[in-house]
């Protein structure tokens, strides 16, 4: 009866340990890109239904630019854009999604909004920046003259522990940016700070994350600003 018991407190340690090796990768948010499939699947439909034009104005990222995406044509209007936000997603999803969410279009330009959930996913710096060279890369490959800009990562009440590293990545994609003559970074995060450096309070929803319509209007007038003095005259 020992031996017995031995033996089946020997199998269940090993099969705990099998449990334990055989996690998938994607238990750890935003590694999996393939979670996107279907949102990109919802994108071709509506590809079909409406064809956007080519020599458009791509904008592409994470919640923040996908909770806008129906505000986005009216707030930058005469500028022709494509909304093409995700929510929840980080760069590498746009890395592996890119020829879907941008090249497919032909666009001129492609405005990128990533790196608040990459922070506080806990995914390294190199990581994340790692991800957005090799899609500035590959739009250089694809679309020579088509220009990108990257956003900073913006502040939230919800995210402070993880302001330091959203600030450092905001820093390499200055970077980036001033090494590259057609990557534009966009300072999106010090409209959202008071004088003394803290994060406003009065923009956010109740989750502290998302911009209710005040940080919205912000929101519009940083990245229009940020878009129409090289992309107005190309309308």
């Amino acid at each position: 009866m020992n031996k017995l018991m031995g033996r089946l407190v020997q199998n269940s340690f090993v099969l705990f340990l099998f449990a334990m090796v055989s996690v998938p990768v994607s238990a750890q948010p935003g590694t999996d890109p393939t979670v996107w499939n279907e949102s990109m699947d919802r994108f071709a439909r509506e590809d079909r239904i409406n064809p956007p034009p080519t020599g458009a104005i791509v904008l592409t990222g994470s919640s923040s630019i996908a909770r806008w995406n129906d505000q986005a044509a009216k707030a930058l209007a005469p500028l022709t854009v494509i909304p093409r936000g995700f929510g929840g997603s980080v760069m590498n999803d746009v890395l592996y999604h890119l020829d879907t969410v941008a090249l497919k279009y032909q666009p001129r330009a492609i405005l990128i909004y990533e790196g608040d959930n990459d922070t506080a996913y806990g995914l390294p710096e190199e990581h994340i920046v790692g991800a957005f060279k090799q899609i500035v890369a590959k739009v250089h490959e694809e679309l020579p003259e088509t220009r990108i800009y990257v956003m900073a990562v913006k502040p939230s009440t919800l995210r402070v522990d993880v302001w330091e590293s959203a600030q450092q990545v905001s820093a390499a994609y200055k970077e980036v940016a001033k090494n590259d003559p057609l990557v534009y970074y966009i300072d999106s995060a010090t409209p959202f700070l008071k004088a003394d450096g803290s994060v406003m309070t009065d923009i956010f929803i109740e989750d502290g994350l998302h911009l209710n319509d005040m940080g919205n209007l912000i929101w519009g007038s940083i990245i229009r600003a940020s878009l129409m003095p090289q992309e107005a005259r190309y309308e």
